[in-house]
């Protein structure tokens, strides 16, 4: 089946989310070059250390409170391959499972580059009252003294995570993508603010979480195209049982 120049799958549109994503990441890189993080995190914090790093409403609400409705969504995605409920009944259970399956592949991706990081955290450097030194997070394989696996930002990924969802819903809730994308961006940028307020991560960890969440989006929904007419039984499962 032929697709008309305007659809979401034609060259132009892949086009156009390359253009935006190649974009976001001449930002993120012009970030980095322009060496802002100390700066900004300058403004919160000083020898003495983050003012709010232990302020009851950052920590208990935007850090576990988020972290815990985060993973609620990542469930009740999964939960409505089966269970659709609202504007999800409109896809298939292809694109459902693609929501949901973008959602933890974001989380694993930003998860494993974090772990394998020797960045610290601003409240770790001694400009803030802690030991380590301030390197760059391109400066692989260089230990700053302090206790790493800090880069990119994980809390920031329980907003931005669920960026691939745009993906799946922009074919048949066009609507309903829109919002979802900003309210994830959103999210992904409060809760990433949130945590620069705090001394436990820079700016630079939010825009580079943010735009590995939305490139794993992308390429989750490029492999989910390509896989869908090896099963069509599965992606012509759709919204079924009425209900509320």
């Amino acid at each position: 089946m032929q697709h008309s120049p305007l659809t979401p799958s034609s060259p132009p549109h892949r086009h156009k989310l390359l253009f935006w994503t190649l974009g976001a990441l001449v930002c993120v890189v012009a970030w980095d070059a322009a060496g802002q993080d100390l700066a900004l995190a300058q403004v919160f914090g000083s020898s003495d250390g983050f003012p709010m790093r232990d302020q009851w409403f950052f920590v208990q609400v935007l850090h576990e409170g988020a972290r815990r409705v985060g993973w609620l969504l990542v469930l009740l995605l999964a939960l409505s391959v089966w269970w659709p409920r609202g504007f999800l009944r409109k896809l298939d259970a292809s694109e459902r499972l693609q929501m949901a399956v973008s959602a933890l592949l974001s989380l694993a991706v930003v998860s494993i580059t974090k772990n394998l990081s020797a960045t610290s955290c601003p409240w770790d450097l001694a400009q803030f009252g802690g030991v380590a030194r301030h390197v760059s997070h391109w400066a692989l394989g260089v230990l700053d003294g302090g206790s790493g696996r800090c880069f990119p930002a994980g809390h920031a990924s329980a907003g931005f995570a669920f960026l691939g969802g745009y993906f799946a819903l922009r074919h048949k809730a066009p609507t309903a993508a829109r919002w979802w994308l900003a309210v994830a961006l959103l999210a992904g940028f409060v809760l990433g603010a949130a945590q620069q307020v705090r001394g436990a991560h820079f700016m630079s960890h939010t825009l580079w979480t943010g735009w590995l969440c939305w490139t794993t989006g992308w390429l989750c929904d490029l492999a989910a195209t390509a896989l869908r007419p090896r099963f069509p039984h599965f992606a012509s499962t759709t919204k079924a049982t009425a209900g509320p």
